[in-house]
């Protein structure tokens, strides 16, 4: 996790003089600001949307809330890039939906471009993040404690306000703290919408090839990473969230909605319209667009299809799919044990080593791509452009969100539950994996999915360290994409959905069946 913090303090050490005034320059300070309130703003609304969505899927008696949580966490899968295109093409002065208006008299949209549509865009595939991390730790949650609540006479908003949420304050604070990191270092949303944020200034200073200024600026982006870190710790504060008497694991009733049942599926609706249904139907349009015109294309007899075969796409489907399974067991595993010493012995140590876990999220996959590059063509050639150095490089990126959604999750499972198990006479690990490893299982799974659908979609660490001849759908779609051929990249932007979506959707299901 230190080699790329490493590589750029070297490199921006080497550079001296340019890298001071790099750094003092009022052109870094308002990058910080534009960078800092983009991703505040979009964690404020993830939270909105993602606590009243991950309890309305597990706690209530919301119909057919598991397909809803399935599909709620599908915009994680969606290229930043490729929701920020479609939405231009929906919104822009003169996109699509200002053409199905103007027969009402509606002649120009409001631009879409700047600090609006990143936080539009970015909001709606940032949030699942904080709504998979919430969700795992609802289903952890005790039922006993509303009870006890309802039963001192707390009415059901005021027993959620005071027991659920508060117990809920860790999972929320990892899954908020992974959509800042997401903010910060995003690329393909705030490059489309013209957003002056750290990620595209230091894209267009290695653009043009003034590479010690770009690595000052991510040496600066490293600083700001460790100031959301220390904001995290601070937040924490000290609180218990596990059992403190005696019980057994049960699953409570679901509340009743009741009146609010209608309200309620407009709500989880309406998120799942703007977020998932909204891009989806914007690739069926570049798809019937390239279909349609595949018509004219054989009529004119030109050889060169507008739309993608499927048969060109089987292969890049499995490498897209096999190195993502790789990646998410990889980074769950690594971070396991990193999430069970900061829960389970906290001190300074434990505390520091999950905070260096952190150390290169918030770094553009560009500027972990390059520092590996370094260090794999003048360290270590034998792993250059290999699947270990690629896979290596995705655990940099991704392993703060299996660190927190497994943190989240551990801080609800008791101690006492292990102390009993060794005072049976089993050992440390034997009872770690009978007891401790299936408690956690829900934040394993919602760790995994994370890490899976992430790096689906991941593009600049994929191009720059695949080996050669290792294409996948997301380099597929950003080749097309580049190119301006929409229409020939609406079939991998559509099959890198599905791919995504089956293992997820066969998590949750199996999941919810072990809590109904």
């Amino acid at each position: 996790m230190l080699l790329v913090p490493v590589y750029l303090l070297v490199r921006s050490l080497g550079a001296g003089q340019a890298t001071i005034e790099t750094l003092l320059s009022s052109r870094a300070w308002v990058t910080m600001g534009n960078t800092l309130l983009l991703a505040g703003a979009v964690v404020l609304s993830s939270a909105v949307i993602a606590v009243p969505l991950a309890w309305l899927t597990t706690a209530s008696d919301l119909p057919y809330r598991r397909v809803w949580s399935v599909l709620a966490a599908l915009p994680l899968v969606i290229p930043s890039y490729v929701a920020a295109y479609l939405y231009v093409s929906l919104l822009s002065p003169r996109g699509i939906v200002q053409g199905w208006l103007e027969p009402l008299g509606v002649d120009r949209l409001p631009p879409i471009y700047g600090f609006a549509g990143a936080w539009l865009v970015l909001t709606l595939i940032a949030y699942p993040y904080t709504f998979l991390t919430v969700r795992a730790a609802l289903q952890r949650l005790d039922p006993s404690l509303l009870e006890a609540a309802r039963s001192l006479g707390l009415s059901p908003r005021r027993a959620f306000w005071r027991v659920t949420l508060p117990n809920l304050r860790p999972a929320l604070l990892a899954g908020s703290l992974l959509v800042a990191l997401y903010c910060v270092r995003d690329f393909g949303a705030v490059n489309l919408l013209q957003q002056g944020t750290f990620t595209r200034v230091i894209f267009n200073r290695y653009q043009a090839f003034r590479l010690d200024e770009a690595a000052a600026m991510a040496l600066l982006l490293v600083g700001l990473t460790a100031i959301l870190l220390w904001l995290d710790y601070r937040s924490r504060g000290r609180a218990h969230y596990t059992r403190l008497s005696a019980g057994c694991a049960r699953v409570g009733p679901p509340a009743r909605l009741g009146a609010w049942k209608l309200p309620a599926l407009i709500f989880v609706g309406g998120v799942v319209f703007l977020a998932l249904l909204v891009p989806a139907g914007g690739l069926m349009y570049w798809l019937g667009r390239g279909l349609s015109q595949d018509g004219l294309v054989r009529e004119l007899t030109i050889a060169q299809s507008n739309v993608a075969p499927l048969g060109e796409l089987l292969r890049p489907a499995w490498h897209s799919f096999a190195v993502s399974l790789g990646a998410a067991g990889l980074t769950v595993a690594l971070a396991l044990p990193v999430s069970v010493l900061a829960v389970r012995k906290p001190g300074r140590a434990s505390s520091l080593l999950e905070r260096l876990t952190y150390a290169s999220s918030a770094l553009p996959g560009l500027v972990v791509a390059l520092a590996f590059v370094f260090i794999g063509a003048n360290y270590a050639p034998a792993l250059y452009q290999t699947l270990p150095m690629l896979l290596a490089a995705y655990a940099v990126l991704y392993l703060p969100q299996a660190v927190g959604s497994q943190r989240s999750t551990l801080l609800q499972v008791s101690p006492k539950l292990e102390e009993a198990g060794r005072s049976l006479g089993q050992r440390p690990w034997r009872v770690f994996q009978r007891i401790t490893l299936p408690l956690l299982r829900p934040g394993l799974l919602a760790a995994g999915a994370m890490v899976f659908l992430s790096v689906m979609k991941e593009l600049p660490a994929t191009l720059i360290l695949s080996p050669i001849g290792f294409d996948t759908l997301a380099g597929q779609v950003w080749t097309n994409i580049g190119e301006a051929f929409f229409a020939r990249a609406a079939v991998p932007t559509l099959l890198l959905i599905l791919l995504s979506s089956l293992p997820l959707a066969l998590l949750t299901l199996r999941d919810g069946d072990n809590h109904d």
